[in-house]
């Protein structure tokens, strides 16, 4: 559906994937939009009105859209807002996209570890990993990869990951065991600042009825 041409439509940055399935059926839940969905290559649509546009971008990118202008609201995970220290106003949690950010490691050095001199950590999240051990007086070495971390280990090029965990199943599919809980993570509502320091009325629409469903 074409937006109209007299008005701009209400952006909202969403992580291409299983998360922006849940983000636009919690929007149509809470009775803020209706969408029909995209066709398969679509990367920006419109909702059932045409005044709410979607835009479909990586997981990491979305808080880039906000910081730069080119949407009002966004949806993300809590781990990319932490490990990218983004200043963003972010007024909701939402109740879904729950995980957690761990350690893992094959199930056949698990027990030893925390006890190597030097730990080699796989991980699309140097910063948080490389505190998480620094706080606990182990030395590491982060090795920053950018997908199927599981195989690191398997490679011979780490002693262990961090990387986000749901089920575990892909874990355990590939040998390992998880360890250590980072740090929690779970879906969030972000807004553009200036628009949000405007009171812009479809962002307070929003932010009111999601905090009311998150409840």
């Amino acid at each position: 559906m074409k937006a109209p041409v007299e008005n701009k439509p209400f952006t909202i940055a969403l992580p291409a994937g299983r998360m922006s399935e849940e983000s636009l059926e919690f929007f149509a839940r809470i009775g803020f939009a209706r969408f029909s969905g995209p066709s398969s290559r679509e990367l920006s649509f419109f909702d059932e009105t045409g005044t709410v546009r979607i835009l479909l971008v990586r997981n990491q990118d979305v808080p880039l859209c906000l910081l730069h202008g080119g949407a009002e609201a966004g949806v993300c995970g809590r781990d990319v807002i932490l490990e990218h220290r983004y200043d963003l106003t972010v007024p909701v949690a939402l109740p879904f996209g729950q995980c957690r950010l761990s350690v893992a490691a094959p199930s056949t050095q698990a027990d030893g570890l925390f006890r190597l001199p030097h730990i080699r950590v796989a991980t699309k999240y140097p910063h948080l990993a490389y505190r998480w051990f620094h706080e606990r007086g182990l030395s590491c070495e982060i090795i920053k990869m950018h997908g199927s971390i599981e195989v690191a280990p398997l490679m011979g090029i780490a002693d262990c990951i961090v990387d986000l965990v749901s089920t575990g199943n892909t874990l355990r599919a590939n040998g390992l065991v998880e360890l250590e809980t980072i740090q929690e993570s779970t879906a969030l509502l972000l807004v553009n600042r200036p628009a949000y320091a405007l009171q812009n009325s479809r962002i307070m629409e929003l932010i009111r009825k999601s905090r009311l469903a998150a409840v």
